[in-house]
């Protein structure tokens, strides 16, 4: 089967994103660090916002070499210098699969194995109407290393209003979400497993917000798919 990857050519911004998010700093609620979660946003709405992905087939089998008669021995000569270390990791995502409208995807960013499920909005809104933003995404994300699980996060597409809270409808359930520069977190962290339970079980969730303009947003998310998708990604990610 072939693997299902992103080309580097296409996603040359990445590095910086990374090189950015690793100068950040500060918490969320409940003292997350602020640096890994926006590192984390940052490379797949970066790499999404290309909408490339290329499908990369194995390389065949090379044909047996028909040996070389041997050498003589050579002289002794310096030791050559060491070649430098490759870098660690590879922050290049893969994506896993593609479950319903939430897709499932798996990075080593410098080295530490994340895993997301991520998903772009079916419909949005804006009021005033005519308002341009950027690309919107609502992902949740895996990081073992932190022993971060099924976190939910968002990135709205523009500068959310100072100190305002946006908010994630899932049925009846509701769930304030925290604000930062564009993105967007559940408040109050004892809710999230309860918010996950209710996105697992229902057919779509609408985020809304407010943008430092007062422009209000309203994007609404199918989740078809997103059990399939969680099920990968923890998996990936145990």
């Amino acid at each position: 089967m072939w693997a299902i990857r992103l080309h580097i050519a296409e996603f040359r911004k990445q590095f910086t994103v990374f090189a950015i998010c690793r100068l950040g700093a500060g918490t969320l609620p409940g003292g997350r660090p602020m640096t890994a979660i926006r590192c984390a946003a940052f490379m797949l709405a970066t790499l999404l916002a290309s909408g490339a992905f290329a499908q990369q087939p194995p390389k065949p089998a090379a044909a047996p070499a028909t040996p070389a008669p041997p050498k003589p021995a050579a002289t002794p000569s310096k030791p050559a210098a060491a070649a430098p270390a490759a870098p660690a990791g590879d922050a290049q995502p893969t994506l896993l699969g593609q479950y319903g409208d939430w897709g499932a995807y798996t990075a080593l960013p410098s080295g530490n194995k994340v895993c997301f499920a991520l998903a772009k909005p079916k419909t949005t809104k804006m009021e005033p109407a005519g308002r341009k933003r950027d690309q919107s995404y609502l992902f949740v994300s895996i990081r073992p290393g932190e022993k971060v699980k099924n976190e939910v996060s968002v990135i709205i597409g523009y500068p959310f209003k100072s100190s305002s809270d946006a908010t994630a409808e899932i049925g009846t359930a509701k769930f304030a979400m925290y604000t930062q520069n564009d993105g967007a977190w559940i408040k109050n962290v004892g809710e999230e497993a309860r918010m996950v339970d209710a996105m697992r079980k229902g057919a779509d969730v609408t985020v809304k917000g407010t943008s430092g303009r007062g422009a209000q947003s309203t994007d609404q998310y199918s989740l078809k798919g997103l059990a399939q998708a969680l099920d990968k990604i923890e998996q990936e990610c145990k």
